[in-house]
């Protein structure tokens, strides 16, 4: 028994496949074929299933209850199919082959999106390199300034207690104390 099964909804990158071929295996499916396509401009899953009539209702009534974690079906069409559907075991190799490319495409994009970001921290630790420099100048102007201006504050004040002392002795002294 053929059937080309349509699974519409949020089906692709959510593991559809993978488990699609997993629920064929265990019904020992002999020839299975699953792709992720677009239908109307929305996500599908286009599956194409040859085998003992049970084995086959087992899996479309399967189809009907269980899904991937993140997936979300809008719609199951399920149609007679007349063409050659290709062995499971052949689509297990189809399918790791599609999945390889996958994870080596999606490698080379975080790879890019990791030298945008090292690149990005570059430029993000010069930034506050130069911020520090700054901070460091400024506070150092600063505390110059202070110093200075402490320096002028104390030799005034001392100059002050100086010429006061000065005068206390020139009284203690007309005094006869001194």
């Amino acid at each position: 028994m053929k059937k080309r099964i349509l699974i519409t909804g949020k089906v692709h990158d959510v593991g559809y496949r993978p488990f699609l071929l997993g629920l064929a295996e265990s019904l020992e499916i002999e020839r299975f074929f699953a792709d992720n396509v677009f239908v109307d401009g929305k996500q599908a899953v286009e599956i194409l299933v040859d085998g003992e009539e049970d084995k086959v209702n087992a899996f479309i009534e399967a189809l009907k209850r269980k899904k991937p974690e993140n997936a979300e079906i809008e719609k199951i069409e399920v149609e007679d199919y007349d063409r050659e559907v290709m062995k499971t075991e052949s689509y297990y190799r189809y399918l790791t082959a599609m999945q390889l490319s996958k994870i080596a495409t999606y490698g080379g994009r975080m790879l890019e999106k990791q030298d945008t970001m090292l690149e990005k921290q570059d430029e993000t630790i010069k930034v506050i390199k130069e911020e520090s420099k700054k901070t460091r100048e400024e506070i150092g102007g600063k505390i110059d300034l202070l110093r200075s201006d402490l320096k002028e504050y104390i030799e005034s004040n001392l100059k002050s207690i100086r010429q006061e002392i000065s005068e206390i002795k020139q009284v203690l002294r007309k005094a006869g104390i001194m």
